[in-house]
């Protein structure tokens, strides 16, 4: 295929993935082409095209989200969606123990998906819903996943992300360095209050074929999840961890 029919793939995907990004806020037009770094006109032709598709809706609002046929693309992969059921359990589990919120992470490139979430406590400014979708640097179920991946790989992703988060100011890279600089010294993912405050998060990854490509973490209130309590939040984790590797082997062969 020519190269000009791979970058118009390329800007498609990187439309797909904005768009999922923003799943229930939704973009206006002139913020989409911003986010993806097209014009306003070809960002038109092309979300012209993904709405007839239905790849992609305009609501009331003007504003567009993603449409059905995502979801009914994603019926042909009845694997992933047993993954995500297993998980729930798992989570739940973990939640319980710790009296804590329990997420599973998937890597999507340089990003991670939240798939599912488990706990009942409420956490000031602790938002993962099912969906979401952020680069991996900015998480401590990320950065165990980039902790876990070769050094280049893990490196090249890290300057991705950095890039990407670099309009949100100074202080918050700091936040994200420092952060990133703690779970490579402990192997596993670990943020205290560095970028949300006074919430501490546990991650650890969870591999496939030896490729890290999940994580299970483990947040809440710094004073509930202390580095204190660090043997018996590992304990859990490493447990649900083991418990969905298993069953990714079971499922992905």
């Amino acid at each position: 295929m020519a190269r000009s029919g791979t970058q118009s793939l390329e800007r498609g995907a990187q439309l797909l993935r904005a768009l999922a990004a923003r799943g229930t806020v939704g973009w206006r037009l002139s913020e989409l082409a911003a986010r993806c770094g097209l014009d306003k006109g070809t960002a038109h032709r092309m979300i012209g095209c993904f709405v007839r598709e239905r790849l992609a809706r305009q609501r009331a609002d003007r504003r567009y989200v993603p449409g059905p046929l995502l979801y009914e693309l994603s019926l042909a992969l009845p694997q992933h969606a047993a993954f995500q059921s297993s998980a729930g359990a798992a989570l739940e589990e973990a939640a319980r123990r710790l009296r804590a919120h329990a997420f599973l992470l998937l890597r999507s490139g340089a990003d991670f998906v939240c798939a599912a979430n488990a706990g009942v406590a409420s956490v000031k400014g602790l938002a993962h819903e099912v969906g979401l979708r952020r680069p991996l640097a900015v998480s401590a179920g990320g950065a165990a996943i980039l902790v876990a991946l070769p050094g280049d790989e893990a490196a090249a992703l890290v300057a991705d992300n950095l890039r990407r988060i670099e309009a949100a100011g100074e202080v918050r890279l700091r936040a994200v360095d420092r952060m990133l600089r703690r779970s490579r010294a402990h192997g596993f993912g670990i943020h205290l209050g560095d970028i949300v405050p006074r919430v501490n998060t546990y991650g650890v990854a969870i591999r496939h074929g030896g490729a890290a490509f999940a994580s299970i973490s483990l947040a809440g209130r710094a004073e509930d999840l202390p580095p204190s309590r660090l043997p018996q939040i590992l304990a859990a984790l490493e447990e649900s961890a083991g418990q969905l590797t298993r069953e990714a082997a079971r499922l992905f062969g």
